[in-house]
């Protein structure tokens, strides 16, 4: 059973910054992940929040661009989300998604039918 295990969120006030992390534990044998971010506030539907390709390309929801800056180590199969300025409507769980790549290439979408395997989510909360 693949499973991501995010970590690093919390509460924070507005305009104030966190860095959230995954990880997915790879096991005996190394396997490359594709992954991504996703939140869920509630009352609303699932969102994509930022992926990263193949290349190190990052692609970010309009929402959180200019503020939020993903990055991975492809080795240790974890990626890492810097939130930055954030507001109280970036309050949500914040959840990691992971796929294994279609061959050799992950291609950074935020769609969250790209992605097989989730976390159980880390919360952020932001008041104003």
């Amino acid at each position: 059973q693949v499973q991501p295990v995010e970590s690093g969120g919390g509460s924070v006030e507005a305009g104030g910054s966190l860095r959230l992390s995954c990880v997915v534990p790879s096991g005996f044998i190394y396997r490359r992940y594709c992954m991504a971010w996703f939140r869920q506030a509630p009352g609303k539907e699932r969102e994509g929040v930022a992926g990263i390709d193949s290349d190190g390309r990052p692609s970010y929801a309009d929402s959180v661009r200019g503020r939020f800056t993903t990055s991975q180590d492809i080795a240790k199969n974890t990626l890492h989300l810097q939130m930055n300025s954030l507001k109280p409507e970036d309050t949500a769980m914040y959840y990691c998604a992971a796929v294994l790549p279609f061959g050799v290439y992950c291609s950074g979408g935020i769609s969250e039918y790209e992605y097989r395997y989730w976390g159980q989510g880390t919360q952020v909360t932001v008041s104003s």
